[in-house]
């Protein structure tokens, strides 16, 4: 662990500048504790290294390409490349945190796996791997989410999860993760939690961050081969809790020269009530166990957030981009549902590639950014939108 503060590492407390740590009940201490003092050592060993090679490679699919954008370009007149996560297995960057995590988790002799899923693709994500590795699922899923995201519930079943609907709240993500983590109160020795995002309480976001990280180690070498260039000048991806947009991000961090760019999902409108866009309404706050920039009254009650998309429909911040915000490293920008709507139907039309609602929200940016004409701009296409077609064809 880097004790020397670091952008893209956090000290050896777990926090990135002011935010992070690990703020969760008595209960859950031997849980955390055990995957602390285990993980770097575990994701450092040849043994580990060479199997998720293997598994990222034959079974995920990776590298994934990096594609250059040749209609995107002309229109917005600079060099636009999509990092095509949307071919992954299962659809999107989860499955890159789901090989690491459950062979964390083998390591850790952990036979119950539980997560949360909004989207739905961590979910199947989660499922997939537990089913490769023959280990029983459980994901739990806003009874929202479940309705609006019913093919990817569909797939998490066929691959033999549980699926366990959230009823209280706003039926979505932070419901979810609520549900989860008193499972994992309950269930403290056989059970390892798989959390999807960078949030949760250290070491979460840092070792998803690692694995994820993958996306921006393809990028460099990538572009390198591709054009020739050692750094791209801007990388954008969209953000709810973050892990596509830390992966994205994760090897350019500490490259002042590389802008980095955060989408948030403004839903209604920023100051409509019906928003997702954290740091634009949130203050520091504690949630899902650690502190970050939380959308929250001023006596601390969680604001119920709203996004077209799912995977973004999340009160907050994993504490990486917090610090990336508060640091000034990042620009953080928004998306309305109606420009990620825009945005994805645009795409279909101009590449033929049809993206994942949160994804589209990375592409409204392209239309708010001023770019020069000698500029290489990545955007990570986190999904593919076949999960979101029901949405979609209502605008058709």
């Amino acid at each position: 662990m880097n004790k020397k503060n670091t952008l893209s590492n956090p000290d050896t407390n777990g926090y990135y500048g002011q935010f992070g740590g690990a703020y969760i009940p008595e209960m859950l201490y031997p849980n955390v504790e055990e995957l602390r003092k285990n993980y770097l050592k575990i994701i450092s060993s040849p043994r580990f290294k060479k199997e998720s090679d293997t598994l990222l490679r034959d079974y995920a699919g990776r590298p994934t390409p990096l594609y250059f954008a040749q209609n995107l370009s002309k229109q917005f007149g600079t060099n636009i490349y999509l990092k095509r996560e949307d071919l992954c297995h299962t659809g999107a960057h989860k499955i890159n945190n789901t090989i690491g995590q459950i062979l964390v988790a083998i390591h850790l002799k952990k036979n119950r796996i539980i997560a949360e899923t909004g989207a739905g693709q961590h979910g199947v994500a989660t499922a997939t791997v537990c089913a490769l590795k023959g280990l029983e699922c459980i994901v739990y899923m806003g009874e929202k989410d479940i309705e609006r995201q019913a093919p990817n519930v569909a797939r998490m079943k066929m691959l033999g999860a549980t699926v366990v609907p959230a009823t209280s709240g706003s039926k979505t993500l932070k419901d979810a993760t609520n549900e989860a983590i008193r499972d994992w109160i309950n269930n403290p020795t056989d059970t390892h939690y798989i959390i999807g995002s960078v949030v949760g309480p250290h070491p979460y976001p840092d070792m998803v961050a690692r694995f994820q990280s993958v996306i921006s180690s393809e990028i460099k070498n990538q572009l390198h081969k591709q054009a020739g260039i050692k750094w791209p000048t801007h990388v954008i991806a969209c953000v709810g809790g973050g892990s596509n947009a830390a992966g994205t991000f994760y090897h350019f961090i500490n490259e002042k020269k590389v802008k980095l760019i955060a989408v948030e999902a403004a839903g209604c409108g920023i100051n409509t009530g019906k928003s997702a866009a954290t740091t634009q309404l949130g203050t520091q706050g504690i949630l899902h166990g650690s502190k970050s920039l939380v959308m929250q009254t001023k006596d601390g009650q969680v604001i119920e957030p709203h996004s077209i998309s799912a995977g973004l429909d999340y009160p907050g911040i994993g504490p990486l981009h917090a610090n990336l915000f508060s640091s000034k490293r990042a620009s953080f920008l928004s998306a309305t549902d109606n420009e990620a709507l825009a945005a994805a139907f645009h795409l279909a039309k101009k590449e033929g590639i049809i993206p994942a609602l949160e994804s589209a929200h990375a592409l409204a940016a392209l239309s708010k950014v001023k770019f020069k004409k000698n500029d290489h701009v990545v955007v990570c296409l986190s999904g593919r939108g076949d999960k979101d077609m029901d949405t979609y064809m209502k605008y058709l």
